[in-house]
């Protein structure tokens, strides 16, 4: 595999600014969506930038995932393509959710350049928010340490970040930033697509070093984390298989459905969990509490999850969102992660990972499912 190599001038993230500064310039795109930080310095939003000089808050690997940036494309293009060029820098995660959402028509990709990045994981927001300024040192460390080989798995990330199997190498972006094993001094520029070819023709950047080290690093890190992602999983089955563990591990839901909000899989404008169907009147309320001996409220939040989790399984990614959002700490993030393992295996399906695949649940097979046949 070829790339082309960047020196990094002060750090990582300045040299990437540059490089995208320099494509604005050149008129590569018509805007850049990137993560910037707010002006109260405690968080990021994503900002559809056309002045190249609105640049200096910009993060194209924020220690945080305030929202999911699928969801704010989606924003932008749901309605249809754009007449403009745009480049969006987003994690892995972030950009098989947007060809999820393409496959789903809440996404138009037409014009739009989709650049991924070798992610370490973010940390998680609760913890970042206690202090911001020491959130931002401590993801510096742990990003120093993923590209220097000495910690290529760190426990200060989610939880599902720490066995993402997606995070690192080739997605299915047009253009790749490798930071593996680049020990702070380069970054790799990968084209992954005709698109991304063309920027980094137009830019007089050539690809023509070789990127057998990254691939090695690469490797080295989905192996570690398999491994991890198994043992993980194994521990979490236990607690969750059966209706009764089922119960147990949502036991604590309060039913703000933060985790469907914050979801870029969960597009729908009216969600059932939320219509006038699930508001009973009182009467019914006495009934199923006469019939049962109680009634718990808030009602159905365990039917809420499964309902959630049959919709979204086959596209769900691992990014975390939902679990990070939770304000009871439920594993929902992994939970949702084990399913989507198993449902997409079935399939042979992996989320995102092409924009040309179909979802399954659209496409028929005569043969399919035919090993279970009665």
């Amino acid at each position: 595999m070829k790339g082309a190599i960047l020196k990094v001038t002060d750090n990582i993230e300045k040299t990437v600014l540059e490089f995208l500064k320099k494509a604005l310039d050149k008129n590569l795109f018509d805007a850049l969506l990137i993560p910037v930080k707010v002006p109260a310095g405690d968080s990021y939003a994503w900002v559809l930038v056309r002045d190249k000089s609105l640049l200096e808050d910009a993060n194209p690997l924020p220690p945080i995932m305030s929202v999911q940036g699928a969801k704010g494309l989606s924003s932008i293009t749901k309605r249809g393509k754009l007449n403009k060029r745009i480049a969006v820098i987003m994690r892995p995660c972030e950009i098989r959710a947007s060809i999820e959402l393409s496959k789903l028509q809440q996404i138009d990709l037409e014009n739009i350049y989709l650049i991924s990045i070798d992610c370490p994981g973010v940390l998680l927001l609760k913890d970042y928010l206690i202090d911001p300024k020491k959130g931002e040192n401590q993801f510096n460390e742990i990003l120093k340490q993923v590209e220097n080989d000495k910690e290529l798995v760190n426990k200060s990330v989610r939880p599902v970040c720490q066995v993402c199997l997606q995070s690192v190498g080739l997605s299915s972006s047009d253009l790749h930033i490798g930071l593996l094993g680049t020990k702070n001094e380069e970054i790799y520029l990968i084209p992954c697509s005709p698109r991304g070819e063309s920027v980094l023709n137009e830019l007089d950047i050539r690809v023509e070093k070789s990127l057998d080290n990254w691939e090695k690093k690469v490797k080295e890190l989905i192996e570690i984390r398999k491994k991890k992602r198994k043992k993980v999983q194994e521990e979490l089955k236990s607690k969750v298989i059966g209706l009764d563990n089922l119960l147990v591990a949502f036991s604590n839901c309060i039913g703000c459905h933060n985790c469907q909000s914050v979801c870029p899989i969960c597009y729908c404008r009216q969600c059932y969990f939320e219509s006038e169907k699930m508001k009973l009147s009182p009467d019914d309320y006495l009934i199923r509490a006469e019939t049962k001996g109680s009634f718990r409220f808030l009602p159905d939040t365990l039917l809420f999850h499964l309902g959630r989790m049959t919709h979204m399984t086959l596209s769900c990614v691992g990014c975390g969102s939902c679990e990070d959002a939770c304000p009871m700490s439920i594993e929902v993030a992994q939970i949702f992660s084990m399913v989507g393992d198993r449902a997409q295996e079935v399939f042979n399906y992996i989320p995102g990972k092409s924009t040309e695949e179909p979802l399954p649940l659209k496409v028929y097979e005569e043969d399919e499912f035919n090993e279970v046949e009665v």
